[in-house]
């Protein structure tokens, strides 16, 4: 009888890698293992496009899931963040997580893994600086005296947000039912200013990649700018409503917030273990 011909071998079948070990060709989207929660105005933004400069990170858009749009469901989340592969940090910032209540327990429900980077300011040149924004998009807006306190120099009115944000060591409480110490990054806004090589080269025990030489300062706008990259017409400075002068606010206004904010500001101190002297 002829001879039966060889029977082709059955091709292998594809290979199935873990979550955490592609190989270095494939991208996929991951859930961000850093997120950058806030505080508004206190130097997210900066964090943020200082952090860019970074070959192992990866940022993900502001899409305020944790805050305005959880609804959607934690597979239309992870679309929206960016294709990474393995090696590379995903990360995203939103300026409200840190005050927001639901956010902590929903974070914890994606990865109880996650590291958190919170950027904070003097509670009460953040609150100034807050005022300013605002009142440069609405200029009819109450004096900042008005909004601050209850008839006229009374208690200071915690219903008003610039005033609510602030209370640093309450919110860090509520995240702190979920998360340990441990995972949180602390970052003084005035570094970033003073220092934003140094303190960037820092976060999530990234290799240091990014120098003085990538910044210059704008004396201007008071702040570290990006220097031109190859290509760019011009070096890259953050928005307009960054760096905006602050109203003048009598001295008396400013003393009160300072006692107001004191015991506020010990607790917060005695919680990170950090004293960030803003007394």
């Amino acid at each position: 009888p002829p001879a039966l011909a060889p029977t082709p071998p059955r091709p292998a079948p594809p290979p199935v890698y873990p979550a955490c070990d592609w190989p270095a060709a494939t991208a996929v989207n991951a859930f961000p293992q850093a997120l950058i929660l806030g505080v508004k105005k206190g130097g997210t933004r900066a964090s943020l496009e200082f952090l860019r400069l970074h070959p192992d990170r990866a940022l993900g858009s502001e899409p305020h899931f944790f805050n305005r749009c959880y609804e959607r469901g934690l597979a239309w989340y992870r679309s929206l963040m960016p294709r990474t592969v393995e090696g590379q940090i995903t990360m995203e910032k939103a300026p409200s997580y840190f005050v927001t209540c639901e956010a902590p327990h929903c974070i914890h429900g994606m990865s109880p893994d996650t590291k958190l980077i919170v950027v904070v300011r003097n509670l009460v040149t953040w609150a100034i600086s807050n005022y300013a924004q605002a009142l440069s998009r609405m200029p009819g807006l109450p004096s900042f005296r008005a909004l601050a306190f209850c008839h006229g120099l009374g208690p200071v009115d915690t219903a008003w947000s610039a005033m609510h944000i602030g209370l640093y060591a309450q919110h860090l409480a509520h995240w702190l039912c979920y998360f340990p110490l441990s995972h949180f990054l602390f970052v003084r806004g005035k570094c970033l200013v003073s220092n934003p090589a140094g303190k960037v080269g820092r976060v999530l025990g990234l290799k240091r990649v990014i120098t003085d030489k990538h910044f210059y300062f704008n004396a201007t706008k008071g702040f570290p700018c990006l220097k031109k990259a190859q290509g760019a017409r011009q070096p890259h400075c953050l928005g307009k409503s960054k760096g905006q002068p602050h109203p003048r606010v009598p001295e008396a206004v400013v003393q009160r917030l300072h006692d107001f904010y004191r015991p506020f500001n010990c607790k917060f101190y005695q919680m990170t273990g950090h004293d960030f002297g803003w007394d």
